[in-house]
């Protein structure tokens, strides 16, 4: 017995030898070096996979010819067709880059508005217009504005005098949006306002705190994120706002707040707050209040994506932490998730520990056939979901010199399906482009979305031809499967990927379809069950009463 224990322990160690080589192939054997693409399977555990993107080009300040003026701190990124804004929080400017070819090339730096003159009338009971922090503003005897630096201050910075062309004033932006007519959104965090300006960089229009009464007057309008839809209606995620999105109209009206996040607490807290504690200690706990989002993105369709970073962790695998939310017109959440769990990031990770603790969703950038991908500041990391909340992949790292590792990634967007992650401390923006395996992914799923159901299931075969493990290649063709009325494939196909609510489906379709073409079997069976029955009960009533006669006849 013990030297057969022993023969199987050393075939499985040979197993083990020769198997290993064979891992190292599969994710090195087209000549590039892995970034490390992973995915979850059933149980929650991770299976490494081919990469579905690679690092096409890193950009840092001296391929842009910005040598002498390196970019500074970097907090955000925002696409619109080919150009590429870089918020340069550290030099209070905005970098514009345009997309020649493949590769990314200096257009212009954005870091001043004009106010021509006949709008300074207009605006001159707005002080946050025209507000700078080296100086002040007055009013000669005609009433016109004039900008006076304070001692000390800068002469070359902050607006100047009033000339017939108007007044040049700088921001210290935080966030940009471009609507399709090319104006820009600069959220001036520093200015407290919003300013909208041409492409040319003329003033249009400026959003500053409301004067609501559901807006704090005591809080100030610190906008730090913002969104733009079609329609010109401006979105608003400004710090210190726990309330939702800040709303204005087109015209600068504000209408409200959407969105509003939800309040999250500890439940030993809450239960202690509130069975423990007395009135006046409760009065000087802080309140339960809803925590602010981290980053806003509005799709091709109008629904704004926001992540969150501030949960409890216990609430993450139960859906309670919703660190992506999807909003629509109302504010209400309507992000689908039809995997087995919610789309947070990594699964699994040390508790109670900031640099190995749960994903932090820094930013969010969704594509035009609705798939998203968010950046785990955690980690470094890139997840990719398809429009059900279903992973697609898990590819990214933090904390070593290599091509698509990050120090401090703070935020994501696209061109086409190739995604550009901005980092903070290393300054610069790396492009990652899709290979063959990440295309054949996003090929399959929008041939199912246009109805080319055979073509899909197709290209999802050649999928696990690259990805044996890969579950979403077998609900992909289960899909189509059961698209193509191939109920009993389909559940075949659904219970390798353990996907039981497809699987219910498919197997009502199923039972269905068999009752429908066995219909006339079963009848059939059961009339001459009936008619068995009810002959065999005949005959036995029969019986008992011949038997009964005769018994009845000798007793006589």
């Amino acid at each position: 017995m013990k030297v057969k224990h022993i023969t199987r322990l050393l075939a499985l160690l040979a197993a083990v030898i020769i198997l290993v080589p064979m891992t190292v192939a599969y994710a090195a054997d087209d000549g590039f070096s892995s970034t490390y693409t992973y995915n979850y399977d059933y149980w929650g555990e991770v299976r490494e996979s081919p990469d579905a993107y690679r690092v096409s080009q890193i950009i840092y300040s001296k391929d842009l010819g910005l040598e002498d003026s390196p970019l500074k701190a970097p907090r955000s990124l925002f696409v619109r067709d080919n150009d590429l804004y870089i918020v340069d929080y550290g030099n209070n400017r905005i970098v514009q880059l345009t997309l020649i070819g493949t590769k990314f090339e200096f257009v212009r730096i954005i870091d001043h508005v004009t106010v021509a003159a006949d709008q300074i009338e207009a605006y001159k009971e707005q002080s946050d217009l025209l507000r700078d922090e080296g100086g002040a503003y007055f009013t000669d005897e005609e009433g016109c504005f004039y900008f006076k630096p304070l001692a000390g201050s800068s002469a070359d910075r902050g607006p100047k005098a009033l000339t017939p062309e108007g007044v040049t004033t700088f921001f210290n932006p935080t966030d940009v949006s471009v609507d399709p007519e090319g104006n820009i959104y600069v959220a001036d965090n520093g200015n407290y306002r919003v300013i909208l300006m041409d492409k040319d960089l003329n003033f249009k229009q400026i959003f500053t705190k409301p004067s609501d009464s559901t807006f704090d007057q005591n809080q100030a309008f610190l906008p730090n994120k913002i969104v733009v839809d079609t329609s010109g209606r401006v979105f608003v995620l400004a710090n210190n706002i726990n309330k939702g999105l800040v709303k204005f109209e087109a015209d600068g009206v504000f209408t409200g707040f959407i969105g509003a996040n939800q309040v999250t607490y500890d439940l030993w807290n809450y239960i202690w707050k509130t069975y423990f504690m007395t009135k006046e200690q409760r009065s000087q706990q802080a309140a339960f209040v809803p925590t602010e989002y981290q980053n806003v993105y509005i799709d091709h369709d109008g629904f704004i994506y926001a992540t969150n970073i501030a949960f409890s962790e216990y609430d993450l695998l139960w859906d309670g932490a919703k660190p992506i939310r999807r909003l629509n017109a109302v504010g209400g959440d309507i992000l689908i998730k039809n995997d087995r769990y919610p789309p947070i990031g990594d699964l699994d990770w040390v508790e109670g520990s900031n640099d190995h603790g749960p994903s932090k969703l820094y930013d969010i950038t969704v594509l035009d056939n609705d798939m998203y991908m968010v950046i785990d500041h955690t980690r470094g990391r890139i997840f990719g979901y398809d429009p059900q909340g279903i992973m697609l992949w898990a590819f990214g790292m933090s904390g070593v010199s290599a091509e698509g590792a990050f120090n401090s990634a703070v935020s994501i967007e696209h061109i086409g399906k190739d995604l550009i992650v901005l980092d903070e401390l290393d300054c610069s923006v790396t492009v990652f482009t899709p290979t063959e395996y990440g295309n054949l992914i996003y090929q399959a799923s929008e041939e199912y979305l246009d109805g080319k159901y055979e073509k899909s299931a197709e290209t999802w075969k050649k999928v696990l031809q690259l990805n044996a493990n890969y579950n979403l290649a077998f609900i992909g063709i289960g899909r189509a499967e059961m698209r193509a009325e191939n109920y009993k494939e389909a559940m075949d196909l659904f219970k390798m990927a353990h996907d039981r609510d497809n699987y219910g489906r498919a197997f009502r379709y199923y039972r269905k379809e068999w009752v429908e073409q066995n219909i006339w079997w079963v009848v059939v069976i059961i009339l001459v069950l009936v008619a068995f029955f009810t002959v065999r009960k005949t005959i036995r009533k029969v019986k008992w009463e011949v038997e009964a006669y005769e018994h009845n006849k000798v007793a006589k």
